[in-house]
Order: C-alpha cells, then sequence, then structure tokens
C-alpha cells in the first residue's frame, strides 16, 4: 500500500519541485547525475510504508554519512559514459566491427564526428568502471549496502574485464581494441551495464543525502509497527531553518490530538510544517530535522495550512476550508491510521460559527485514537471547552513576550492554553492608523456611527 499524501498536503509543506524556491525535495537535490536526480524524485513521490525498509533506507544513509565519501565521477565524463553506455550496439561482433570501422573511416575522409563521440564514451566508461572499482573497496562489503557492493564487485572481476585497470590511463585506443571493447560493454554485458549505471546512481543519492545530513545535523527517525501506534519527536526543527528552535512533540493513543494556540507570528505554522515534514521524510526513510525521532508507520498525511478558494468551481475560502474537512474526515472515518494537521480551522467565517464547528469537529476527529492531529486555533475559549469534555487532547502554546509594547517570541512550546492577543498591537506599532489620519483633512467631513 502507498503513503497517502495529495497535493494539498505538498504544497502546503512545499515538499516537491526541483525549481521551486525552498523546498524540501532543494534541500537534499544535490546529487551529480540525472539518473541519480530521477531516483531522488522517486524516493520523493513514494514514501514507503513497512518499517523493515524504510529502517534500512535510513541506516544505509547513515552509513554512508559516518564514511564520508566523495562522489569520485567528474560531471561532464560520467555523462559521456552515460550516454554511451544507454546506447545498444549491433547484434553480433562482425557487424558492431564493421559500424566501428565505417566511423573511423568517415572520420578520417569526411571528418566526420561519429567516431570521436564513441571513442570518448569508451574512454569515459573505462574511468567510470575503475573510478567505481575504488569507490566500492572503500565502501567496503559489511554494511548494509554490502548486496548491491557484492552484485557490482561480481561485474567488475569478470575474466572479461581484466583489461579495464590496464587502460585506465589510455587517451587513444587502436581500432581492433575500440571494436572489442565496445562489443563487450554495450552487447555482451550490455544488461551487466545497465545495473552498474543503477548503482552509480544510487550510490550519487546515498553520498549526496548523507552529506547533507552530516551538514546540517539530521537525525534518522526509527519506523516502528502501525500497532505501536506513537510518534516522537525531540528537538523537532524546520529543516530549512539553520538556527530553528527546537521543540518536542509526542503524541499516542491516550493523548492523541495536539491542540495549538499561540498569538500571530507566535510561530504556530512552522512548527505545524515541521512535523508535517518529519513524517514525510521519516516514511521516506531520509533524515529529519530532530535529534531524535520514533514513529508507528501511518497510511499517509493530511494538511489544511494555506486552503485557497476556487473561483473556478464558486468556492468561497470558508467553503473551500469545509470541503477539506470534509475530505479528511472520509479519509480518517475509513479507520486509516492518518497524521491530520489543521492550522487554524474555519478561519474564513464568523467568530461564533468558528468557535462551534471548530469545537466539534476537534472533538469528533478525537475519537479516532489510531490517527494523529494537530489543531491550532485563535479561539482560546474552544480549548477550554475541549479540556472538561475530552481527557485525550494535549494542550500546548507558542508564548509572546512583551518587551514595553513591542512582541518578542521564544517559538518554545509551553504547556496549556495561552490568552496573548497582540493583533492591534501590531497593527498600532506599524503605525497604520496614523497613515490612514494623516490626510484625513482632505477628506469630506463624515460621521461614522
Amino acid at each position: 500500500m502507498s503513503f497517502i499524501a495529495d497535493k494539498q498536503t505538498l504544497d502546503d509543506l512545499n515538499l516537491l519541485g526541483k525549481y521551486k524556491s525552498h523546498s524540501i525535495y532543494g534541500i537534499f537535490n544535490k546529487v551529480r547525475t540525472a539518473g541519480g536526480e530521477r531516483l531522488l524524485e522517486s524516493m520523493f513521490q513514494h514514501p514507503l510504508t513497512a518499517p523493515d525498509e524504510i529502517n534500512l533506507r535510513s541506516s544505509t544513509f547513515r552509513y554512508f554519512q559516518e564514511k564520508q565519501l566523495e562522489f569520485p565521477f567528474e560531471n561532464n565524463s560520467f555523462r559521456q559514459a552515460e550516454n554511451y553506455l544507454g546506447m545498444g550496439t549491433a547484434g553480433n561482433l562482425i557487424t558492431a566491427g564493421i559500424t566501428v570501422i565505417r566511423k573511423k573511416l568517415s572520420h578520417s575522409l569526411l571528418r566526420d564526428d561519429q567516431y570521436n563521440i564513441l571513442h570518448s564514451g569508451l574512454l569515459a566508461s573505462i574511468s567510470a568502471l575503475n573510478a567505481l572499482q575504488k569507490l566500492i573497496t572503500r565502501i567496503g562489503d559489511q554494511g548494509p549496502f554490502r548486496d548491491q557492493v557484492k552484485k557490482v564487485q561480481a561485474i567488475l572481476s569478470d575474466h572479461r574485464l581484466k583489461w579495464l585497470a590496464e587502460e585506465a590511463q589510455s587517451i587513444q585506443l587502436p581500432l581492433i581494441k575500440v571494436c572489442r571493447y565496445d562489443f563487450l560493454l554495450r552487447h555482451t554485458l550490455r544488461h551487466e551495464m545497465e545495473m552498474i549505471l543503477e548503482n552509480i546512481y544510487l550510490l550519487d543519492v546515498y553520498i549526496a543525502v548523507g552529506a547533507i545530513a552530516r551538514e546540517k545535523r539530521f537525525s534518522y527517525a526509527a519506523a516502528l509497527p502501525a500497532t505501536d501506534n506513537r510518534i516522537s519527536v525531540e528537538g523537532l526543527r524546520h529543516p530549512g531553518l539553520d538556527q530553528g528552535v527546537a521543540n518536542n512533540v509526542s503524541l499516542h493513543q491516550d493523548q492523541n490530538v495536539l491542540f495549538l494556540t499561540g498569538a500571530n507570528m507566535a510561530g504556530k505554522s512552522t512548527l505545524m510544517k515541521s512535523y508535517g515534514i518529519a513524517i514525510y521524510l521519516a516514511h521516506m526513510g531520509f533524515p529529519v530535522a530532530a535529534v531524535n525521532m520514533q514513529f508507528a508507520i501511518r497510511d499517509g498525511l493530511y494538511t489544511s495550512i494555506n486552503v485557497p478558494d476556487s473561483l473556478s468551481l464558486g468556492y468561497s475560502h470558508f467553503y473551500a476550508e469545509v470541503m477539506r474537512v470534509k475530505e479528511v474526515a472520509t479519509q480518517v472515518s475509513q479507520r486509516k491510521n492518518l497524521v491530520v494537521i489543521f492550522d487554524e480551522l474555519f478561519k474564513g467565517t464568523n467568530v461564533k460559527d468558528a468557535y462551534d464547528a471548530t469545537l466539534a469537529v476537534t472533538a469528533a476527529f478525537s475519537q479516532y485514537r489510531n490517527s494523529f492531529f494537530i489543531i491550532s486555533t485563535h479561539i482560546i475559549e474552544v480549548g477550554e471547552t475541549l479540556r472538561q469534555q475530552c481527557n485525550n487532547l494535549r494542550f500546548v502554546f507558542l508564548p509572546t513576550v512583551m518587551d514595553g509594547t513591542v512582541p518578542r517570541y521564544t517559538y518554545q512550546l509551553e504547556p496549556g492554553i495561552t490568552t496573548d492577543r497582540h493583533g492591534m498591537m501590531i497593527i498600532e506599532n506599524e503605525g497604520i492608523l496614523e497613515i490612514i489620519m494623516s490626510s484625513k483633512n482632505d477628506l469630506i467631513p463624515q460621521t461614522c456611527k
């Protein structure tokens, strides 16, 4: 079964996108090969749902992080090798040799460049295979990558490739060798060369991601069976913030709802995004921006953070919120093990309706103890009522410290429900009313009742 994360969730958390500013994918996209980039994209698009697979991948990343290996292939040279090995050759040695000889003659007589391209690709492939042999030796066959190491070693130790080391420094090969080596690599051992490329792409991703984890001080989450029904994160921060404030967030079957309050700009949205991103990356087996994390695998992740209105569907902002809650409710009611994040439920309607709806929806969702919820709101009165009605909610807030009339934010979670309300103070501090009233003498006098 695939891990569920719809487009709204992916957009809310800015998870995907090679060209999207500050995307989570962009943080990890330090790979050096086109194949490595394709593999990285596939990993991002297909999180895992089996604890053993997740833990194996994360242990492999950790292994490469600790090895501190450098990717040994030069970009241009490897690209030549990749293109060369990706093209097949003729069906037998004679016809393949004739094709190479024709290219050589065309090069000599007509200055055609096809032979040079083939020759350069062959030399680049020889260089890449020798570099891979050295890298595999450094990796060793005892770690979590041992199965792949043994497969690569078996190919490179084939007696038909004994000449690779001899030709490591060659810059010009005789025509007869070009014919023989070309047919061997691109026909006889075509399947083996495809496996070699796949493993180079894997190495590219593992080395790149391991280096990012080391540089940014990320850690690796331990995946547990779904029946454990708990998620514990220590030192959680946003992976895009090098100096982000760390928080601890723990949810389990007996306390499956985190009810979050705090003033504007206190950091609620960033905390919720950090949590959602950690959940997603953990299911990929990728390093997370936390000190320690353990999680029972979930079936999926749903967020409602930046739900837009829809001109084409005729949805107001409030109705779009309602439809989003309905969509999530449908999934939750099917008894799936989910993580759900709602940032300020029903902010598109009046305070009375928002209060009633937030209270009713939160209480209803909380009954599904197999799923975990983080729900934030500015309507703190809801929290007081829920505290009386439900015993499985954890109430936390992000405080505001006042320096005179200037608010300062700690971004550090504290237990309880905040009473902070500083929206009007921020408006006053920005001098908005003074700007509006500065030209009031030019206006037509009116009475505002």
